[in-house]
């Protein structure tokens, strides 16, 4: 009897993975337009990122709006504004921390953890999300480096580390931007082990002449390239462009 109830409940998330998956790629068609939740966390609770946050407002991540706007343009996707942010209450929790063993379990165990935590901290918003993205805010005087952050397209929801500064505001709307599209299911375009952005995918004009130094990043690229062993973190969304393949990723090219 157990037997048989531990198979149907096997069969009841097999088809509710399917029917997820299907409704994701059938979004992608870009007839409607994504309302992306972001929610402010003070991920070291320091009180220099607790003022940090409360300053937030929509307007500082309407430059990511209008960045994904253009971008838009450039491959003729029909909406005008095809991502929407709006700004969230304040999260007192962080989400869980993926695992550090690699594991297939323990990364499926993970995933599901933090849908069970974005269900139960999903401030509302005007509009209800396509998108939920907790930004864990660090204090850059005592953490000077950021760990890597995660998204997950199935749920549509990111876990993000940036930095509490007004300094590195720009910065962190590059870090967000990518996240955003790994939850729209663009991949990865850098060497893991060396960060640099791999060829000819993660270069945002792969057929400039001479090929290096890039001019821009490629989003899911991440970085500059200068040399073949070197490349620069970009100074801004304005520095970075999406790329073709990134493009065809998250159905911007058919």
């Amino acid at each position: 009897m157990f037997k048989a109830i531990r198979i149907f409940i096997l069969l009841i998330i097999l088809a509710t993975v399917i029917q997820q998956t299907f409704l994701d790629k059938a979004d992608l068609d870009w007839k409607s337009n994504f309302y992306v939740a972001v929610y402010p966390v003070n991920a070291d609770d320091s009180s220099e990122v607790g003022t940090y946050i409360k300053s937030l407002t929509r307007q500082d991540f309407e430059p990511m709006a209008a960045y994904f706007a253009q971008e838009g343009a450039r491959y003729s996707v029909s909406k005008s504004r095809p991502i929407e942010v709006q700004l969230g209450d304040i999260v007192s929790e962080a989400p869980p921390a993926p695992p550090t063993d690699g594991s297939v379990l323990s990364t499926i165990l993970w995933s599901l953890k933090f849908r069970l935590f974005a269900f139960n901290h999903s401030p509302k918003v005007p509009v209800k999300p396509d998108i939920r993205l907790y930004l864990l805010y660090h204090n850059p005087a005592t953490s000077t480096r950021l760990s890597h952050s995660t998204a997950l397209n199935k749920g549509r929801i990111g876990r993000v580390n940036l930095f509490g500064s007004n300094e590195y505001a720009k910065q962190n709307l590059v870090i967000l931007a990518h996240e955003l599209l790994h939850t729209l299911t663009a991949t990865d375009k850098y060497d893991l082990q060396t960060n640099l952005p791999a060829y000819p995918d993660g270069f945002a004009e792969p057929n400039k002449a001479p090929r290096y130094p890039q001019d821009f990043a490629e989003l899911m690229g991440g970085r500059v390239p200068m040399t073949e062993t070197k490349a620069e973190i970009p100074k801004g969304l304005e520095q970075t462009l999406i790329g073709e393949k990134t493009a065809r990723e998250i159905g911007w090219i058919k």
